[in-house]
């Protein structure tokens, strides 16, 4: 795990790279998860895609090995915006050397990716949004994060939102678990400042300049974002796919991470030259 030292915060990111020798030139795959999860959201999906592409991810500000840094560095959470988070984003792949990436984002990860795609698009080679919204104003159950937080702690947040996450029985009892408890550990200024920066977004009509190949990836029980905002963000951006997965909530990105790499796979190896 590899450091990178950003505006307020130190951000942990790693790359991997099992390629196969005959891909000379591999294409770099950057994930970004969303509030509350790690890098290691995504750990069921590498399998499927390790062979052709290298894997950049990263602990978003505040989440897993990130942190803010500096003990006055929470007064400085006001300054999160859907820009600077995709600052953070292209720093990353400025540490790795990475010119031109394949962006994948899960919930505000997507929305972060989708914006930096159309403020860098010379930076994106190809945009996948998995359960993430083009508005933030559509986000539904979220306005008592806040009350939670300072009432039940980071605790009794994450145990809120599991149910919101997924269904009975589509998690081990081991993964629950790991999940419920790395939730538990994000920074609750960092969490509610990010959901500010998300609520506050409106991408909407920028939608038209997005240049790269666009795939979205939807469950179709998130308590978040309806079927409908998914449908209405592809209907806005012509030759975008939407795939939406059954029996899943806002946790598709672990609940089902073998079927979206699959879908992803299928994807990235019709855009890859």
């Amino acid at each position: 795990m590899r450091t990178l030292a950003v505006k307020d915060a130190t951000l942990s990111w790693s790359m991997l790279d099992l390629t196969r020798p005959w891909h000379a030139e591999p294409e770099t795959i950057v994930m970004h998860h969303g509030v509350g999860a790690c890098q290691a959201l995504f750990d069921g999906w590498v399998p499927a895609l390790m062979d052709r592409y290298r894997i950049l991810r990263f602990d978003m500000r505040g989440h897993g090995e990130s942190s803010r840094s500096g003990p006055g560095a929470a007064l400085t959470m006001d300054g999160v915006t859907m820009d600077s988070l995709a600052d953070d984003l292209l720093a990353v792949m400025d540490a790795a050397g990475v010119d031109r990436a394949h962006l994948v984002g899960e919930s505000i990860g997507g929305t972060i990716a989708l914006n930096t795609a159309l403020r860098a698009p010379e930076r994106v080679r190809s945009l996948t949004v998995s359960n993430g919204a083009h508005l933030g104003a559509s986000i539904e159950a979220v306005a008592d994060w806040q009350h939670i937080i300072e009432s039940r702690g980071m605790a009794g947040w994450s145990a809120h939102m599991m149910a919101g996450r997924f269904h009975p029985g589509v998690l081990s009892d081991a993964e629950w678990r790991w999940f419920e408890a790395q939730q538990a550990t994000a920074c609750p200024h960092t969490v509610l400042a990010l959901l500010r920066a998300l609520v506050g977004a409106d991408l909407v009509g920028r939608l038209a300049a997005l240049r790269p190949p666009l795939l979205l990836l939807h469950p179709d029980g998130s308590p978040f974002i309806p079927v409908p905002v998914m449908a209405d963000f592809q209907a806005r951006v012509p030759g975008s796919r939407l795939h939406v997965f059954g029996h899943a909530k806002h946790g598709l990105p672990f609940s089902h991470a073998g079927q979206c790499a699959a879908v992803l796979r299928g994807f990235l190896d019709g855009t890859t030259g």
